[in-house]
């Protein structure tokens, strides 16, 4: 165990408008979450596009939404779907994942939404939760569906810019948030069920092997979203504790930073003009929250 880090506090950087905010509980998805108190919007996937726009979904009611630098919202698309991840191809379409349908791809000009991976060998997924995009173009994403310590069959898929898909893992109680190294040689995974970060690392030919658990997690509801700078500090939502924790590349914390809304706090996107600014999706409030992140080489430590 390690001493607690640091501590600091993020902003709200801009709230959901009332207008925007659904009035009535409803819907397939509230059904099955009974510990979900609010129904005005479950904000999660966090990405930001060319412009500096940031990009949120919002799962049981279907809906993208754009938010400018300023703070301003703006309905991109509301569809038949639960969007759950979000992630900009490097030739500008959004890939999401979505619980209800697979992986969908959304151009945002023509704001048209269509499919792009709905089953594998066949057979249906279970219900995706985040995806990640490699350097040469590889799509890795999770397939959680309701699996947990008592179902660990939850999965991670790669798939090759030729269509062909790989399976990665099929042993996980509920895989989430994931993301790959500065080199790409691991991936990193949020293992929500089991509180728990694993750490993937690949052999020389694209296989697995020696899967461990690279973090071992307390409290809350487990590890959400996840993301990482170019040093390898790997930064963690702790959805119902209301904290997002930066970990060392060798998964030492070394700050915590704790929410100034509510404690649902689900993903988390690098910004601003530095990619120096993290911004996080609280559900809970229906907020975005920002706070300054210390620069990669920085040891908060004193005396290290």
């Amino acid at each position: 165990m390690y001493a607690p880090p640091p501590r600091t506090t993020a902003e709200v950087f801009t709230r959901m408008p009332d207008e925007l905010r659904k009035k009535a509980r409803g819907g397939e998805w509230f059904s099955h979450q009974p510990a979900m108190k609010q129904h005005h919007s479950v904000l999660e996937g966090p990405g930001f596009d060319a412009d500096g726009n940031l990009w949120c979904v919002d799962i049981p009611w279907g809906r993208i939404f754009r938010i400018d630098p300023a703070g301003n919202w703006e309905l991109v698309i509301e569809y038949e779907g639960e969007p759950n991840g979000l992630r900009f191809h490097r030739d500008g379409r959004v890939f999401i994942a979505d619980h209800r349908n697979g992986i969908m791809v959304l151009d945002p000009e023509t704001r048209k939404i269509t499919p792009f991976l709905a089953r594998v060998r066949l057979e249906h997924l279970k219900a995706v939760n985040d995806l990640f995009f490699a350097e040469n173009g590889d799509l890795y994403f999770t397939d959680q569906g309701l699996t947990g310590l008592h179902d660990p069959s939850g999965r991670v898929f790669r798939v090759k810019p030729d269509g062909h898909v790989d399976l990665i893992l099929d042993n996980i109680p509920s895989p989430n948030g994931l993301v790959l190294s500065p080199d790409e040689r691991v991936l990193f995974l949020a293992v929500t069920r089991a509180n728990a970060i694993w750490r993937i690392p690949f052999s020389d030919d694209g296989t697995v092997a020696k899967v461990g658990n690279f973090i071992q997690m307390t409290g809350g509801g487990g590890p959400d979203g996840i993301t990482m700078d170019e040093a390898g500090n790997l930064v963690v939502c702790q959805i119902g504790l209301g904290a997002v924790w930066l970990f060392s590349p060798q998964g030492e914390p070394v700050l915590r930073i704790d929410s100034p809304a509510g404690t649902q706090t689900t993903n988390i996107a690098y910004g601003g003009p530095d990619r120096r600014t993290a911004f996080v999706t609280e559900c809970e409030e229906g907020a975005i929250l920002r706070v300054e992140m210390p620069h990669p080489g920085r040891r908060l430590f004193s005396g290290r």
